[in-house]
């Protein structure tokens, strides 16, 4: 299966995926090949229609398989025919027009107050570049709102530091200033004079970058959320986007304004917002419990 393999190649060298992302990948195309009973020639792949892929989908449900397993597989097949149209082996995926399985929403627990402190409580060798930056990444992505891809990006222009805010550009380029904490700032600050003494011959614009001085990438980034946060929470989901809803619950939870948390988080409506309100609620109600002199009658 050369076409796999080079399919492969593409997800770990140029896209960064984790190993282990490709490798769950590869087993869901393989499988849908043996559904198949195709060797993935060249000639086969070009014949894929989508009503061969909506077969496998209705016997993948048949079998009693989640629709998010469901969903997990054609995510797969979507990545390698959206590869097959970029070395130009198909002229269009069959799965262009393909509509994900509804699934079960799942409520995102945030990171409690307790284990934020206990995140950034802990010790990081300040004359350490990648120290530093690992740090950096976590304080940021929390004190800001700012999404892991906006992170990534950033490059040292949108630092305001007269002004403590930063410039990110967001979604569909939408351009928006976030404040930045005088704390943050020093970390910042320290972040990028070790920057300078270690890369000054490197080129890049960007902020954050990896030992190598090329921008961060995004499996790099989760795992450094992850691996902070296994010291401190016992969650099971670890990932930059829960440090995205912790900072939107817990500033909602001081009585922030939800129209505000909308413009500092870069959402377009007020209904994209409404989805951290969950918790906040629930910390209503606990406090609403406690205080409200007829809740123990």
């Amino acid at each position: 299966m050369v076409l796999l393999n080079q399919f492969k190649d593409y997800l770990l060298l140029e896209k960064k995926y984790a190993l282990l992302t490709v490798d769950n990948y590869e087993r869901d195309i393989i499988q849908f090949f043996k559904y198949l009973d195709i060797k993935a020639t060249e000639y086969e792949l070009k014949n894929i229609d989508y009503g061969s892929i909506r077969l496998w989908i209705v016997s993948l449900i048949e079998e009693g398989i989640s629709n998010r397993t469901v969903n997990r597989k054609i995510a797969s097949l979507k990545a390698f025919f959206k590869f097959l149209v970029k070395v130009q082996i198909i002229e269009s995926s069959p799965l262009l027009l393909h509509k994900m399985l509804k699934e079960p929403k799942k409520s995102q627990v945030p990171f409690s107050l307790n284990e934020i402190e206990n995140v950034l409580d802990q010790y990081y060798n300040q004359n350490d570049f990648e120290s530093t930056r690992n740090y950096l990444i976590i304080l940021l992505l929390y004190t800001t709102g700012i999404r892991r891809s906006e992170l990534i990006n950033l490059k040292e222009k949108d630092i305001d530091f007269e002004n403590s805010a930063l410039k990110v550009l967001g979604k569909r380029n939408k351009e928006r200033y976030v404040p930045l904490l005088n704390s943050v700032k020093e970390v910042l600050s320290n972040y990028l004079e070790l920057k300078i003494k270690l890369y000054s011959s490197c080129s890049t614009e960007y902020v954050f970058i990896t030992k190598k001085g090329v921008k961060v990438y995004e499996t790099l980034v989760y795992r450094i959320v992850n691996s902070y946060f296994s010291r401190a929470s016992s969650k099971l989901k670890k990932s930059p986007h829960i440090l995205r809803h912790s900072f939107a619950t817990h500033l909602l939870n001081e009585g922030a304004d939800l129209n505000s948390v909308k413009d500092l988080l870069g959402h377009s409506s007020l209904a994209s917002t409404q989805v951290y309100t969950h918790n906040s609620i629930a910390e209503l109600k606990k406090v609403y419990k406690g205080a409200h002199p007829r809740s123990k009658s």
